[in-house]
């Protein structure tokens, strides 16, 4: 938790933005594996965590604007709970710590929201993604639990994404360390690869390098060798001499900021021909991402940028052919690379996805239905504060080539009988952790291995 100072900060000018109301953001609850009592890990709802600063489930926080007062509702600690858990901070006590004088019983939050009804006070809800949330607000406030997203206030969605889309100091410092503590996992990963080990024995190791630092992990990890499905979390495979893998994974620090960087390699720790090659193309779409980035710059132009120097790769390797313009506006490079450049970054790996991707990365033009583009999540002009992910793949995925094939499209573009000599190929990603400043960008976090000779290095020292 920061000081209180910051929350009360970020509380006043989300009432600006709101201008009047009552804004409540209800935190998240303890979410049972089985039975009550034996819960998943908690993680507190990113927005709460970014308002209040309190890491602790079944609480509630209001801002009324137009009274100028906040409130957060939860239930406090009894005498069984200290037995189990011992001795306990009062709730009413991290209230305090967050700036908020009034603490009162969450049993009281339904009498509350009454009375706000009578008062025809215009409430303001973002939208929500757990169960007994959507419960509990729907109760009080007389929604349909069905619908609640419907209620949902665009207003205040705008408002929240206006503001964390732009980071501070504080918190990109606090993402730096959470990228640092990632950068650890992909390194340990790279050292205990090796051919005859299961994926799932590399996973623990990594996921051992977050728990060491008091982190979690920021998403479910992706360590395969088959690249060629995206977010593939199997770990059961056992990796073999001549396999390649991807790594997908991010550490969740202990206030809740997150890192997510990609890297592929090879099992036996050197690259083939054929993987150097394609890995090789690879770092060039990433560099060039790279340079391009800077202040005013929309990202879709990067996105679509980085697009043709895949194309043209492509074309030199004899995959594809023709009009790389031409075969880029069609998609038709999209069979080898079928998402977008990046997201953005922050209390979520996809930050403030839950509010909808379309108000999170995308103000000006509204999202390209084209297949490879409708997967872009972030299409904004870059501004200084802007933390994001640079995350370029190449894949072979055998379905997707044989439907292409089979349904003759853009046949002026793509060699499918080259193309199918590649379909044991798997895939490959590489992704870093970006900050826009005011005059460019900087890659998040300590020097990290990027080119073949550098992984080759690592894996077998």
């Amino acid at each position: 938790m920061f000081d209180k100072k910051i929350y009360i900060e970020r509380r006043n000018r989300l009432k600006k933005l709101c201008k009047h109301g009552v804004i409540v953001l209800p935190g998240n609850q303890k979410s049972p594996r089985n039975y009550k009592g034996n819960d998943y890990n908690f993680d507190q709802d990113s927005n709460f965590l970014y308002y209040f600063g309190i890491d602790i489930p079944n609480l509630i926080g209001v801002i009324d604007i137009d009274k100028n007062k906040e409130y957060i509702f939860g239930t406090d600690y009894t005498l069984d709970d200290i037995v189990w858990m011992g001795e306990q901070k009062l709730l009413k006590s991290f209230a305090q710590d967050s700036g908020v004088e009034n603490f009162i019983e969450l049993k009281e939050f339904d009498s509350f929201a009454s009375s706000l009804l009578k008062e025809e006070k215009r409430i303001l809800i973002l939208p929500q993604y757990r169960g007994e949330t959507i419960l509990h607000l729907s109760k009080a406030f007389g929604l349909d639990p069905m619908r609640i997203n419907d209620y949902a206030s665009e207003t205040l969605i705008k408002a929240v994404v206006d503001q964390r889309n732009i980071k501070s100091e504080l918190e990109i410092k606090e993402i730096e360390n959470a990228v640092n503590i990632t950068r650890e996992m992909h390194l340990e990963a790279m050292k205990v690869t090796k051919p005859g080990i299961k994926e799932y024995e590399v996973v623990a190791a990594l996921e051992a390098v977050a728990a060491k630092h008091n982190a979690t992990t920021s998403f479910f990890t992706i360590f395969t060798k088959n690249g060629q499905t995206l977010h593939n979390h199997f770990h059961g495979n056992t990796l073999k001499d001549g396999d390649s893998v991807i790594l997908d994974c991010g550490a969740r620090n202990i206030n809740g900021y997150c890192g997510d960087m990609t890297t592929s390699f090879p099992v036996n720790g050197k690259f083939s021909p054929r993987q150097k090659d394609i890995y090789s193309l690879l770092i060039e779409m990433f560099d060039t991402a790279e340079k391009m980035i800077k202040p005013g710059i929309n990202y879709k132009d990067v996105h679509l940028e980085i697009s043709r120097v895949l194309t043209k790769g492509m074309i030199k390797r004899g995959l594809m052919k023709g009009d790389v313009d031409k075969a880029v506006s069609a998609g038709a490079h999209a069979i080898f690379m079928p998402h977008g450049l990046g997201h953005m970054l922050g209390l979520d790996v996809h930050d403030m996805e839950g509010l909808g991707e379309d108000y999170v990365g995308y103000d000006k033009f509204p999202r390209d239905p084209q297949f490879g583009l409708n997967a872009l999540r972030l299409a904004r002009d870059l501004k200084p504060g802007f933390v994001f992910t640079v995350e370029p793949g190449i894949y072979f995925i055998p379905e997707l080539i044989k439907r292409w094939k089979t349904a003759d499209k853009f046949t002026e573009f793509l060699n499918y009988d080259a193309i199918e000599t590649y379909c044991d190929f798997g895939g490959m990603r590489y992704e870093g952790d970006f900050l826009i400043t005011e005059t460019g960008a900087r890659r998040l976090g300590e020097k990290m291995p990027k080119y073949p000779q550098e992984i080759e290095e690592i894996m077998n020292k």
